[in-house]
This record gives C-alpha cells, sequence and structure tokens, in this order.
C-alpha cells in the first residue's frame, strides 16, 4: 500500500508501532534531498530508541558507563567531518581492495564445505555458515577491533539493533540493556587503551566516550548490517533467475536497490520548512523509505523486477548521500561481490527451506537464517 504514496513527495504521519509518528518520505528525490541537507534536517535522532526506555533500562545502561555522544550516525556538529576522516582513511577503497585475495579465499572455502554437506544431502544455513561473521572478520584487519569472540560481537550488535529500533516491552529492554552495557564495558576499555582506529581517534583529541562511540557504530552498523546483506544477496541469488554472464557488480547494485538491509533512516527538521508542496514544522521526525527511493519509478524503468544492470539501478540510496553518506560503502561492495562470485553457481541448484526472516524493526531487516538444502530434497507442504 505505501508504494502507491509517491504521488505526494512526503507521504503523510505514520506511527513506528510504539506511539511516535513520523512524516514518511517515500520519493527518491526528497530522500535523497533531505540526506543532502543535514543543516535543515539534522541526524540528531538517527539513533533514538523508538520504544522510549524505561528507567529499570535506563539504569542498567548507565551502571555498565553506556553513552552514546555524537560521532557519526548522530553528529550534526563540528566534530563530525574530523571523525568521519579517521575511519574513511581506514576504510579508504585501496585498503579495501588489499584485502579481497585474502576474503575470496575464506569465502571460497566455506562455499566448498557448504558444497560438500549439500552433496551429502545435508540441509546449510548459509547466514551462519558464509555471512554472519564475515565482514566482522574484514572490518577487524581493517581497523584492529578489539580482540573479541565474533559470537559475542554478533549478540552485542543484534541487541543493539533491537534495543534502539524496535517495539520492545520493558522486560525485553533491561535484557538487551544487560547485554548492550556488558559489551559497551569492553568497548570503553579498548576506546582507552587499544591501538589502530582508538589510538588514532584518541590522537586526535578524542575523549573515550566518543572513541567507543564511534566503534559502537561500526560493530552494529559497520559489519551487522553487511552480514544481514549478503544473506539477503544469497537468497535473491537463490529465488531470482540471473543471466550467466550478468556482471557481480551489477547484481550487487540491483540487490543493494531491492533488498537494502537499512529498509528506513530517521531525521528531524531543525526548523520550519517546505519539503515539495508540504510544510515540515521544526522538530518533526521524518522517516526516509530508502527501500522506497530505491524503487520509483522515476529511476529506474522497471523498479520491481530484478534486472541487473539496468538504468538508474545505482542509484539506489542503500548507503545514504551526503556527508553521512555509509563510510564502508566500498567494502560492503567488495564483499557482496566476492560472495556473489564465490556462490551464484552454489545457488542456482538449492531448494530454500527457510527464507530469511525479518523481525519486527522500524529501520533494519536483520535476517538471523537462511537455510537451503540439495534441489527436490524438499518438497513443500
Amino acid at each position: 500500500m505505501l508504494f502507491r504514496l509517491w504521488e505526494s513527495p512526503a507521504s503523510g504521519l505514520v506511527p513506528d508501532g510504539v506511539g511516535g509518528e513520523h512524516l514518511l518520505i517515500t520519493r527518491h528525490a526528497e530522500v535523497r534531498a533531505v540526506l543532502a541537507d543535514p543543516d535543515t534536517y539534522r541526524p540528531d535522532n538517527a539513533l533514538d530508541a523508538v520504544t522510549p526506555m524505561p528507567a529499570s533500562a535506563l539504569r542498567i545502561l548507565v551502571r555498565h558507563g553506556f553513552r552514546l555522544p555524537p560521532t557519526l550516525a548522530n553528529n550534526g556538529g563540528a566534530s563530525h567531518p574530523a571523525i568521519r576522516a579517521e575511519v574513511a582513511e581506514l576504510l579508504h577503497p585501496h585498503s579495501v581492495a588489499r584485502q579481497r585475495p585474502w576474503l575470496t579465499s575464506v569465502v571460497r572455502a566455506r562455499v566448498a564445505s557448504a558444497r560438500s554437506a549439500l552433496s551429502r544431502g545435508e540441509s546449510v544455513d548459509l547466514h551462519a555458515t558464509i555471512a554472519a561473521d564475515l565482514p566482522l572478520l574484514v572490518l577487524a584487519r581493517l581497523v584492529d577491533l578489539p580482540d573479541a569472540e565474533a559470537a559475542a560481537v554478533k549478540t552485542f550488535a543484534r541487541a543493539a539493533l533491537e534495543l534502539f529500533w524496535a517495539p520492545l516491552s520493558a522486560g525485553r529492554q533491561e535484557h538487551l540493556a544487560t547485554v548492550v552495557g556488558e559489551f559497551h564495558t569492553v568497548l570503553r576499555d579498548f576506546a582507552a587503551h587499544g591501538d589502530g582506529l582508538a589510538a588514532r581517534l584518541r590522537a586526535a583529541g578524542h575523549g573515550r566516550d566518543v572513541v567507543a562511540g564511534a566503534l559502537f557504530f561500526l560493530l552494529v552498523a559497520g559489519q551487522e548490517t553487511t552480514s544481514q546483506f549478503l544473506t539477503l544477496l544469497m537468497h535473491r541469488l537463490a529465488t531470482t533467475a540471473v543471466a550467466p554472464d550478468a556482471r557481480a557488480a551489477d547484481i550487487v547494485e540491483e540487490s543493494l536497490r531491492l533488498d537494502t538491509p537499512i529498509v528506513t533512516w530517521r531525521r528531524v527538521a531543525a526548523r520550519d520548512t517546505t519539503l515539495g508542496d508540504v510544510h515540515v514544522p521544526a522538530g518533526r521526525s521524518l522517516l526516509l523509505w530508502l527501500t522506497a527511493a530505491g524503487q520509483d519509478p522515476s529511476v529506474v524503468a522497471a523498479p520491481h523486477d530484478f534486472r541487473p544492470g539496468q538504468p538508474g539501478s545505482r542509484r539506489h540510496l542503500a548507503f545514504g548521500a551526503g556527508a553521512h553518506r555509509c563510510v564502508g560503502a566500498s567494502l560492503a561492495r567488495m564483499e557482496a561481490e566476492v560472495v556473489t562470485e564465490e556462490t551464484r553457481e552454489m545457488l542456482r541448484s538449492v531448494t530454500v527451506l527457510r527464507a530469511p526472516w525479518a523481525p519486527d524493526n522500524l529501520t533494519f531487516r536483520m535476517p538471523d537464517a537462511f537455510v537451503v538444502a540439495p534441489q527436490k530434497a524438499h518438497t513443500p507442504t
């Protein structure tokens, strides 16, 4: 139903599931205009909890020293360019390209293991065996992230995505606050003493809370969303006919357009303004529907069809736009191209037993499994 709302640049007020209201923006031009104007549409609410936290959950976070000062996604201040520059330097496309041979060998080994299991008639969870920890391993090599177990980081990252962006009960918030708070203690220690990105930010004069906030965002958005996208991408390859000669890069862009892991993003109007012909009062939260923007008929001729290489495919806003455009876009693209190249042949001959499932969340898809079996090994009931 909401896709019909392209008829107006700002599609009216929509609820977020817990009583909050946002001005929904769906058209590509208007979504991009908002993202490109951080003075009028500030990022201050980007990391605000969708479900207001009860005092009990807040006490848990305070006990663990949890703080989220403006650093990257929620930073509309003067410190943002310098913090972003430090991260961007470590995620420079040249540095990313140097990781490709290593990553290809890792993915190739994982695909070989999956193929072996499929050849024995077994089912395989491709999210767990290929995608889940892959972006974390690459990111750790690039920015010297804390030496923590991958399972602990994944639990923390998913807990954070749920705590800040999902409709929740007070009891669930308390549980998630404990998970997030405990891991944040590890981040704060690394922020004070760690190497790599942490050391660079400290040397630039940023305090421990800012360093920990930057690490928090990288771990939550910098790797978790990419692992989610890799899972959605593999599902797309398993369920959609793709020409054998289609370029991996084109497949990735078309999947980013249709299977955007970050479905929506928020901004808040800093002053009274007009978007298109719609009045936007100061303080109004705007919900930018990134997936809808990528399927705007003004952007691509076949907005709902998966056609790698079609004109306009790369104009999606999966990585945002403007001053807060995803600093790890080249890294995510490289990982997705490698996964496409190494899995596409295998995925032509599998049956999907469990498609990626998205829980109730305002912004993130958050698939947690993608189970396949050899073709014809399963007959749906």
